[in-house]
């Protein structure tokens, strides 16, 4: 489903042609993909980047799609991969009070990504780096919009529950009948539980663990 097959159904669904009713489809929309891609982190929403640590400095900056971390390894010259342990800020500041004292980076805490307004927020690294590293990163990422794009993973691969969210946001918007609600939350919540299979299969190796049984 692109985004104007998506725009048309929520408009043939609720049978509302209002301007600022069409106006706000795209809200409808990215709410509803908001919602999806924090309930179920799926490994197509992940990416894999390169990056550089600085001697003296303990701070990584996150992307800017990022959505939580996945890992983190530094790497150093000869190639080792040293993967860091993720800890709260608490722990950081009483292990690594003094920035000043350096050494071989193994653990991190997300920083100020929250409550710095036009900021996406670092990973605060203990103790701080002794030398250059080269760092990984894993992590979870927000997809752009298909009211952006025209197209996206959720269109193509879960369109029910992009729309039904779509609709849940919609329906809210115009205080529609609780009945017609409930039935738009059971059809999104069976449509989101179908994407979440795809979440544990993701976590899965047949092989190792044996088929996975869907009831």
């Amino acid at each position: 489903m692109n985004y104007t097959e998506l725009t048309q159904a929520i408009q043939d669904y609720t049978e509302n042609p209002e301007a600022s009713f069409v106006d706000n489809i795209p809200t409808f929309v990215q709410q509803a993909e908001f919602r999806i891609v924090r309930s179920v982190l799926i490994p197509e929403f992940r990416k894999n980047v390169l990056g550089d640590l600085t001697a003296g400095n303990r701070y990584l900056s996150r992307p800017t799609d990022f959505l939580s971390a996945f890992s983190i390894a530094i790497i150093d010259s000869d190639g080792e991969y040293t993967y860091l342990y993720d800890k709260d800020m608490n722990f950081m500041r009483e292990a690594y009070p003094d920035p000043t004292v350096t050494g071989k980076p193994k653990y991190y805490a997300q920083f100020a990504g929250d409550s710095v307004a036009n900021t996406n927020g670092s990973f605060l690294l203990g103790p701080t780096p002794d030398q250059a590293y080269s760092v990984e990163l894993q992590y979870y990422f927000d997809p752009p919009s298909i009211a952006e794009t025209g197209t996206s993973w959720l269109g193509d691969n879960a369109p029910t529950a992009l729309l039904y969210g779509a609709l849940i946001e919609a329906y809210t918007y115009m205080k529609g009948d609780a009945d017609m609600m409930t039935i738009y939350k059971t059809r999104y919540d069976d449509a989101l539980a179908q994407v979440g299979i795809i979440d544990v299969r993701g976590k899965r190796d047949s092989y190792r663990d044996g088929d996975m049984r869907v009831e």
